[in-house]
């Protein structure tokens, strides 16, 4: 196959990964009375079983990052995609709470590997005027994912059991790592030279793991993204919960219209990425064509303050289709600010230690709402979510910036793997 035309079939692999990756992690929170139900939670119960995922997907998401830095995307990408489907089939398969705490913990382990192999593909395939244009479309599974799965689950749930929610996906996820495995291979040095060259980062040299952490951008990406991801946490976690419990959606209802807010987020995703790509063509530094865009979006996102003082259904789904696509504008374009402030050699480390620590950011936030919802209710933590995204934009521009290693000491170099 031509490789300038095999990238393309490489993008829509890791885009039905990703999708199925989304439907899988979303599967809890549309059958969220259903599994308190049968396993005999409360709100607070609820919450340790998505810390649970979320705690494992934290931890592992900076060791994936890793890996695929040393052993390259195809077999972080196959391991990890055949072990999460396993995990979801196991969860479907569980009639015991620590059975079904056992596979949540080890699909948060598995489905880190996606995005750092994503963004170290898009680095070395794409050239900058394509980059954010690819990564958009490859991460679009994740929200189209958040699309299909109210219908899909709640089709599954009704006509056959919530057991079969988790057993179907499992299985359609195994035949996606042998697709991926058959299809993806590292591109040819000149196509990877071209890519990476196209916004200043090296090729042949990276940081090493400990310089990594000296790095200002380094620590700018890791706050933003623990204040910001808490927010695209809530919108899968907890908003198919809310429609159904706080404006009295019934299940059928969430399956015909809980997909919105996330359609909505997967063409603003797409959108404003392809509007920052046409900045850049217009001759606009990339980095600053990002932080231009991601600044615009994040005005839109306090509109979520709203959503208590609205009295229906679709208003609530109206003004969470704006923050969706304020999070995914941001969860799509973050990772290219990534791509294009360090070298190739380093960037799945970075996703992964971001993506880590965003899970962290979650992990305490969906503490604090389950502890909130029942108590103070909903409002308290709507105001706090509207100010999450403003305070990233502050970071983004005060924290990051190009990194380079210094070339003039050997022990800043690593070689870069494909």
């Amino acid at each position: 196959m031509i490789p300038r035309r095999r990238r393309w079939f490489i993008v829509g692999i890791i885009f039905i990964a990703i999708l199925f990756n989304y439907v899988d992690r979303q599967i809890v929170s549309i059958l969220k009375p259903e599994i308190q139900k049968e396993f005999s939670l409360g709100e607070d119960g609820y919450a340790v079983i998505l810390n649970v995922f979320t705690v494992c997907y934290a931890i592992m998401y900076p060791v994936t990052g890793w890996l695929v830095d040393r052993v390259g995307p195809r077999l972080v990408m196959f391991f990890g995609v055949m072990t999460w489907s396993i995990a979801c089939f196991g969860g479907g398969l569980s009639h015991k709470i620590w059975h079904f705490g056992f596979f949540r913990g080890l699909l948060g382990l598995a489905e880190p590997t996606n995005f750092p192999a994503q963004l170290k593909v898009v680095t070395v395939w794409f050239p900058g005027r394509l980059r954010a244009t690819a990564n958009s479309l490859c991460v679009a599974g994740s929200s189209i994912g958040a699309i299909i799965a109210p219908p899909f689950i709640a089709w599954l749930a009704i006509n056959y059991q919530w057991h079969m929610a988790f057993i179907v996906p499992g299985i359609i996820g195994m035949v996606i790592a042998v697709l991926w495995w058959l299809i993806y291979r590292d591109p040819p040095e000149e196509i990877a030279r071209e890519a990476v060259a196209s916004s200043g980062t090296s090729y042949s040299s990276a940081f090493s793991w400990g310089q990594l952490w000296k790095t200002r951008t380094l620590w700018g990406i890791l706050l933003i993204r623990f204040v910001s991801d808490p927010v695209w946490y809530f919108c899968l976690f907890w908003l198919p919960g809310y429609l159904r419990q706080e404006s009295g959606l019934t299940l059928a209802q969430v399956g015909m219209f809980g997909w919105i807010p996330f359609l909505a987020a997967d063409l603003g995703g797409i959108g404003t990425s392809a509007w920052s790509d046409s900045l850049v063509r217009k001759g606009i530094q990339p980095l600053l064509a990002r932080k231009i865009m991601l600044t615009t979006t994040a005005i839109f996102a306090p509109l979520c303050a709203l959503t208590v003082h609205v009295p229906h259904a679709w208003a609530t789904i109206l003004l969470f289709s704006i923050v969706a696509a304020v999070c995914i504008s941001w969860l799509f374009t973050v990772s290219v600010v990534v791509a294009e402030t360090f070298p190739a050699g380093n960037v799945a480390s970075v996703l992964g230690i971001a993506g880590g620590c965003g899970a962290a950011g979650a992990v305490v936030f969906n503490y604090f709402v389950g502890q909130m919802m029942g108590t103070l209710g909903a409002g308290k933590i709507f105001l706090i979510m509207a100010i999450l995204h403003p305070l990233a934009a502050v970071l983004l521009w005060t924290m990051v910036r190009p990194e380079r290693p210094d070339f003039t000491t050997d022990d800043h170099q690593q070689p870069v793997r494909i």
